[in-house]
């Protein structure tokens, strides 16, 4: 029972890293077509398409140091989304409205990566 559990948990979270992909898409999409936003745009869909990239990568490895320091990677990743997104709202590139949605997803694929990391760091000792 607990595989299956696990299983469905990686297939969750694979559905939503890529959701986030797809929903960042959009978002970069109805940014204003200034300098500003397509700068930040860029740095914000980069940092949004590793987090589902990274974890594909990390569903794939081939040990457990390689699946933690893939994780490692989502978790940055994630952050580095939040930060971009927060960037574009308080510049008023964009209105929080809009934004927060993607915002709230990333905060909570983070939450949940990031004490997957920890459960797993904590398993190793």
């Amino acid at each position: 029972m607990e595989h299956a559990t696990k299983v469905d948990f990686v297939t969750a979270i694979k559905a939503r890293t890529k959701k986030l992909v797809l929903d960042s898409i959009r978002f970069y999409q109805s940014l204003p077509k200034t300098e500003e936003a397509r700068i930040i745009g860029r740095q914000f869909i980069r940092s949004a398409s590793s987090v589902g990239a990274n974890y594909r990568a990390a569903c794939r490895s081939r040990s457990k140091a390689e699946f933690y320091a893939k994780l490692s990677i989502v978790v940055e990743e994630a952050d580095e989304t939040a930060f971009w997104i927060e960037i574009l709202t308080e510049s008023n590139i964009t209105d929080s409205f809009n934004a927060q949605p993607l915002l709230k997803e990333v905060n909570e694929i983070l939450a949940i990566v990031a004490k997957a990391r920890k459960t797993l760091s904590t398993n190793k000792q």
